[in-house]
């Protein structure tokens, strides 16, 4: 296992155990952030997913929300919105958050850790960028 990849999983696995239930996403990229993660790249429906860190990039390859062929939903900011929100209140997992990206037309999605930033793209050019804050000092760090 390469040193990028194991810094990668202990950073996911101390940002899962000190994550809040409810906006939990910037502790949880804060605490990527500070183990040296600059972006995360995801593509849907096929939930590949990105990482490049100061160590060297990484994929990670998910559970695909679909299989064989398939038409790609409309791009839907509204439906978009409304999965985000549902998700920092708490009331989704990542894998509902995920598929409901994917039927609000999202194929794929780039957080930038330094500007605190996440841009959803559609197939066609749309986009939506969702800024998030910083967590309390002491949370992620």
């Amino acid at each position: 296992m390469s040193e990028a990849i194991s810094n990668l999983q202990a950073a996911q696995q101390k940002a899962m155990a000190g994550r809040p239930r409810v906006g939990g996403f910037p502790y949880l990229a804060e605490t990527l952030r500070c183990a040296g993660v600059t972006r995360n790249v995801w593509h849907l429906p096929a939930c590949a997913s990105l990482y490049q860190t100061r160590l060297g990039s990484v994929i990670q390859q998910g559970t695909p929300l679909v299989s064989g062929t398939v038409d790609v939903p409309p791009f839907d900011e509204q439906a978009l919105v409304a999965a985000i929100r549902t998700d920092q209140a708490g009331e989704s997992t990542f894998p509902q958050f995920l598929l409901a990206a994917w039927q609000a037309g999202v194929v794929r999605y780039e957080v930038d850790f330094a500007e605190r930033h996440v841009t959803y793209e559609g197939c066609c050019g749309e986009s939506y960028v969702e800024r998030y804050p910083a967590p309390p000092a002491q949370a992620a760090g």
